[in-house]
């Protein structure tokens, strides 16, 4: 479990790693050093009201990774805007990775930690106490029919 750093119920900061999925798959085939693949570590603000992960654009240009499109985005103030999206992002967290699409937001500083990644990493986020915690400490649990 980790305590994280926040003063807003439903948002709180931990430390995450990103990379570039084609170099650590390159890495794993022994195509690429270790020591070469594009990654970095950056807080990430978990928002239980948020949807996707999100990264700034000096972390997309920093991992090399390519656009996938775009999507439409709206700010908690009510704002929309037109963002870039990114693919091939290996997140890192509390020892359980997965690959992710993000959106890239220009002038962001951390990334955004939304509910699909909270999902997939099988975590709990606990706004009142300010920590994100795997459900199952051993493993991902998947709901299926």
């Amino acid at each position: 479990m980790i305590q994280a750093k926040g003063n807003d119920m439903g948002r709180f900061s931990v430390e995450i790693e990103v990379a570039n999925n084609v170099d650590v798959q390159k890495s794993l085939d022994g195509e690429l050093p270790s020591e070469n693949v594009r990654r970095m570590s950056i807080r990430g603000v978990v928002d239980t009201g948020a949807t996707r992960l999100v990264i700034p654009e000096s972390v997309a240009e920093r991992l090399g990774v390519r656009s996938v499109g775009s999507a439409s985005v709206r700010y908690a103030d009510g704002r929309t805007a037109q963002r870039g999206m990114v693919g091939n992002i290996h997140l890192t967290c509390l020892g359980r990775s997965s690959i992710f699409n993000a959106i890239v937001e220009p002038d962001r500083e951390s990334a955004l930690i939304g509910a699909i990644v909270l999902e997939d990493l099988d975590f709990v986020a606990d706004g009142s106490s300010q920590r994100l915690s795997p459900r199952d400490p051993r493993q991902i649990v998947s709901e299926i029919e």
